[in-house]
């Protein structure tokens, strides 16, 4: 009978992965491959749990390396083996951490999947594929805005060597915010350190018992909207007269309420937590502001 551990990565090495890959990520890739294969082999970083909207430009080498080395290196093999199952409901498999450096620029990805146990809605074949969709377009459209930037770089003067000063950084990553018996929370980020524009970060929030995503109404209830902008509002009065930040107005096009598209996080106490991007309710020396909203009752 084929193990949990095998019909896992039969199951995520099934994902169609999109043919046409743009070329630059296609070197990178094949350039940095004996690395990978000699890191796999030493079994790198143990015990981490990883989670992520997660990267299809780089998702063909890491199945086949996983491939690999789940068929070839029995600690390996042992270490996914090991990572917990939540609740017997979901096991999140880890792929490594891939970095590659070069004279234009450096890429880290991190790349994760989840696996349901008891699998009747499709929930981690639907999450998977949209991190691997997600990750391919922020990776490739990151690429190819350095490549622009230094070609408008060199073109207006500058020189190679004062280009390769610049260390541009692309980097996509997750983190788990956390996860119980009944529910998994995860962030999946991509940044560009010459660049702030360009961050994106999606919120993942699954509900591991009843196979789907959870709501800000499935926790706060259906006055969602009022109970959330009631809090806000006292915390940011609080804010304002404790930290000093200075919200924008409405007018100013500052907080103006939530919608069903606000994007949260679940806390370890089940509370949904607010987050708005750095500018879009205050001045960006705020950065990301957060929001605990208590549920009722």
């Amino acid at each position: 009978m084929m193990s949990r551990m095998e019909e896992a990565k039969r199951r995520y090495d099934e994902i169609q992965v999109p043919e046409e890959l743009h070329e630059r990520l296609e070197k990178l890739i094949a350039d940095s491959a004996p690395e990978r294969v000699k890191e796999a082999a030493a079994g790198g970083k143990r015990g981490k749990v990883v989670w992520m909207k997660g990267c299809a430009w780089a998702a063909a080498a890491v199945v086949a390396l996983f491939t690999l080395a789940l068929n070839t290196n029995t600690a390996f093999a042992q270490e996914m083996g090991e990572i917990p199952v939540l609740g017997a409901v979901a096991r999140v498999l880890t792929f490594r951490s891939y970095v590659k450096e070069d004279a234009d620029m450096g890429i880290a990805v991190e790349i994760p999947a989840i696996e349901t146990i008891e699998e009747d809605t499709g929930l981690a074949e639907e999450v998977n594929q949209e991190i691997l969709e997600r990750c391919e377009a922020y990776a490739q459209a990151a690429i190819q805005r350095a490549e622009e930037y230094k070609k408008a770089f060199l073109e207006t003067g500058g020189t190679q060597e004062e280009w390769e000063a610049h260390n541009i950084q692309i980097r996509v990553w997750y983190e788990i915010k956390s996860q119980t018996e009944d529910y998994l929370s995860f962030t999946v980020s991509g940044t560009e350190n010459w660049t702030s524009a360009y961050s994106e970060t999606y919120y993942y929030n699954l509900d591991l018992k009843e196979g789907k995503r959870i709501s800000l109404q499935d926790v706060l209830g259906e006055d969602y909207i009022a109970i959330a902008d009631a809090s806000i509002r006292e915390q940011m009065a609080q804010m304002e007269k404790e930290e000093g930040i200075a919200f924008f107005s409405q007018e100013e096009g500052g907080f103006s309420g939530i919608t069903e598209e606000t994007n949260f996080y679940m806390n370890e106490k089940g509370n949904p937590v607010i987050v708005f991007d750095k500018y879009e309710i205050a001045p960006g020396s705020a950065g990301e502001i957060e929001f605990e909203i208590p549920k009722m009752g």
